[in-house]
């Protein structure tokens, strides 16, 4: 007998992905500002990035289970079933911040670290410079540049 699956089926992950992402819409994070001349209060909602590490967060909240890496890693090809469902969740996330990020609604340095866009680029530029030695009030042939 395989090893009881606390999330039984693809479908059932599924749901709880969509629940996660109502929940983070449902609670946001607040920015406080003081603004005005009184310095008046003001509170903004601000909409948080979606990621499969706060999913797993809600998983263990929910207290389903804590880790999903046997189910994302497909420990002993027990969890292949769940292959597809893992890869739509990933993009869904991706998408998500990425478009959060296009709109400056998301730090974009923060995100494009999260998901591996920081373009490298290596200069390499290698140039040989001659330096010539000549003194102008030398009329000697030793002196020629040729």
């Amino acid at each position: 007998m395989g090893k009881h699956k606390y999330i039984e089926t693809p479908e059932k992950m599924w749901e709880l992905f969509i629940e996660y992402v109502q929940h983070e819409k449902d609670n946001p994070m607040y920015k406080t500002e003081y603004v005005g001349k009184d310095g008046e209060m003001v509170r903004t909602a601000l909409e948080t990035p979606i990621t499969f590490e706060g999913f797993e967060c809600y998983v263990a909240d929910k207290e389903i289970i804590s880790d999903l890496g046997d189910y994302t890693s497909n420990k002993d090809g027990r969890y292949e079933q769940y292959a597809t469902i893992i890869t739509r969740i990933q993009k869904n996330c991706f998408v998500h911040n990425f478009k959060g990020a296009s709109v400056k609604l998301f730090d974009a340095n923060l995100i494009a670290k999260k998901l591996g866009l920081i373009a490298k680029s290596e200069n390499t530029n290698t140039e040989v410079i001659k330096i010539l030695n000549i003194d102008p009030l030398d009329d000697s042939s030793d002196n020629s540049t040729t």
